[in-house]
């Protein structure tokens, strides 16, 4: 460390600026403390930026009036990863829902869409609901951040449709069906018409929605009660005390100086599914095929911790969130992804492996299919897949990134991202996949499909299947055959949303030893820590949902925790920090 560094005082340093750390940020502030978030890449929002936004918090006002109880989620909870159930957390993260949603809806900008309708990813577990446990941030107008708008995170650009984002629900559904209905059809050209417009004009579309919308509000948020938000700044390493308490960090980037954090350092920089040496010791699969569309998740927090004694905890039912996605490259090689987390559950789309046979329930979160796909593909070289549609669902649906009609498909074919065969023969052949096993897994499949239920693995069995289905199309809203040529199909590899083994922590959140002893003044929270649900991804939001309410207790708690050990906060340099926030 240079001794000559330039150094900076605050009471708490958070070290990331995705829902978990901008809770953290936004408690600490509330309550009078001096806080400077760092962010090492170039925009605000992290991954939950680029997300849905949804935030799974059972326990929420709405959830309660509706009948759903504090045993209802915990028998589901438990049941969801009975061997890594987490009886403490999980009671630490349901006491803290409602006291963490009143706070961001009293005192921030942040507010909630209660919908009624969000089923549960495991709806044939005791204790799943339809409703009442998953909530969206409101949509919001960027220009609330003034001259900083254009600092915050953009959208996925494969995830948009023509720069839209749409949200999960009614408004999607508009979209599946605007080549079947004039009301969908004008309800989808207002939304991509205000888009264009807004983004000639003001460099980019700026009504925000899904997670984009809730890290604006909270940017805002945190910037308006005098937060210091840098950006391009990477944390280097840990400053530690004679005592071996954390005290800081030194800072690279545009932000090259010493920070000196009073009460301590909260570490809520995402997981390390972006880290290719973690990846190796800890993920199950072939990690150097492994893909992943996060932002921020290369593994700088759980390297922090590592350095001041902490230890990774992979005592998890899945280490990671996986996520099917379809590598291709744009024009100019640019490498892009295409995360599949919804539409392989659509009628008329199947997935088959090398052999030409289905692997699992289409119509499964992401999640689940991704875990089926991973454990299918143990003892093969790699794990992949492909995402198998015939003509009229690819003119009705498209395959995720590949639009439907009216929309050309040259485009899709050159990137690498489809590819067309006139019979079910001659893709496999171009695939290079087994003809015979495709020819017989759709034969199947189709029989399958004209009765209504799928008796090969049970897709279309639950109300979340549905969810993820065509609602409007019957006998179930998952299933159609496909018996109508050409046919296409999209590779697809593994990719995560995050990760659910991470750093070790106690009740408190504070990072402790192998010997599970804290580390003070050092916390983690977010993706950045274990996840407090065992390896389960309970529903839509799972990751935010226990990143506000983690975040929230580390920026609600690290003064007390930090008088408990005698440390005693300064007020010296508030006037500086308010001034520079102000500027």
């Amino acid at each position: 460390m240079n001794s000559n560094q330039k150094a900076v005082a605050c009471d708490v340093l958070v070290v990331g600026s995705g829902a978990a750390g901008m809770a953290a940020a936004l408690k600490a502030a509330s309550q009078g403390l001096s806080v400077i978030v760092a962010e090492k890449e170039q925009y605000f929002g992290g991954t939950t930026a680029i997300s849905a936004g949804w935030a799974w918090v059972p326990g929420n006002r709405a959830g309660t009036a509706a009948g759903d109880t504090r045993e209802e989620v915990e028998s589901y909870l438990r049941h969801l990863a009975p061997d890594t159930y987490n009886a403490d957390g999980v009671a630490q993260f349901l006491d803290a829902v409602p006291e963490a949603l009143d706070f961001f809806e009293r005192e921030t900008d942040v507010q909630f869409v209660y919908p009624e309708k969000a089923p549960d990813y495991q709806m044939d577990l005791p204790g799943a609901r339809l409703g009442g446990r998953a909530i969206l941030p409101k949509d919001t107008d960027a220009r609330i951040l003034g001259d900083k708008r254009l600092l915050m995170q953009p959208y996925m650009s494969s995830y948009t449709v023509f720069g839209y984002m749409p949200q999960v629900g009614p408004d999607i559904n508009e979209f599946f069906h605007v080549n079947q209905s004039v009301k969908s059809f004008v309800y989808v050209a207002k939304k991509l018409l205000r888009t264009w417009f807004d983004a000639a004009r003001y460099r980019r579309p700026v009504l925000r929605s899904n997670g984009n919308a809730l890290m604006t509000l909270m940017v805002k948020s945190a910037l308006d009660a005098g937060v210091r938000m840098w950006n391009n700044a990477p944390v280097l390493s840990l400053t530690r005390g004679d005592d071996g308490a954390v005290t800081g960090a030194v800072l690279g980037g545009d932000h090259a100086v010493r920070v000196e954090a009073r009460l301590g350092v909260i570490l809520a920089a995402g997981g390390f599914s972006g880290d290719a040496e973690l990846r190796r010791r800890y993920f199950p699969h072939d990690c150097d095929d492994h893909f992943t569309p996060t932002v921020g998740h290369g593994g700088d927090a759980a390297r922090l911790a590592l350095s001041a004694g902490g230890v990774i905890d992979d005592g998890v039912s899945s280490v990671g969130s996986w996520a099917p996605v379809t590598v291709f490259r744009y024009r100019d090689g640019r490498q892009r992804l295409f995360p599949h987390l919804r539409a392989i559950g659509l009628p008329g789309l199947i997935a088959v492996d090398r052999h030409g046979r289905r692997f699992g329930n289409e119509a499964l979160s992401y999640h689940d299919f991704g875990g089926a796909m991973i454990r299918h593909s143990a003892g093969e070289e790699k794990t992949f897949g492909y995402v198998i549609g015939d003509a009229k669902a690819m003119h009705k649906y498209g395959i995720g990134y590949a639009k439907p009609w009216p929309m050309p498909r040259g485009y899709f074919y050159k990137m690498g991202y489809l590819v067309r065969g006139e019979t079910l023969e001659e893709l496999a052949g171009k695939l290079g996949i087994d003809a015979d096993g495709l020819r017989d897994t759709v034969a199947r499949f189709n029989a399958d499909a004209a009765a209504g239920v799928d008796t090969e693995f049970g897709r279309g069995s639950t109300e979340y299947n549905h969810f993820r289905g065509d609602l409007e199309h019957r006998p179930n809203p998952n299933l159609a055959p496909l018996d109508k040529g050409p046919f296409y199909a999209a590779k697809i590899q593994m990719g995560d949303l995050g990760t659910f083994a991470g750093i070790a922590v106690d009740r408190d959140n504070v990072v402790v030893t192998e010997e599970g002893t804290p580390i003070p003044g050092l916390f983690a929270v977010g993706a950045a820590a274990r996840s407090v649900f065992g390896g389960g991804y309970p529903g839509y939001g799972s990751h935010i949902g226990a990143a506000l309410v983690f975040g929230y207790r580390a920026g609600r708690d690290v003064a007390r925790l930090a008088a408990e050990r005698g440390v005693v906060r300064e007020d010296a340099d508030r006037a500086g920090a308010a001034e520079e926030a102000a500027r």
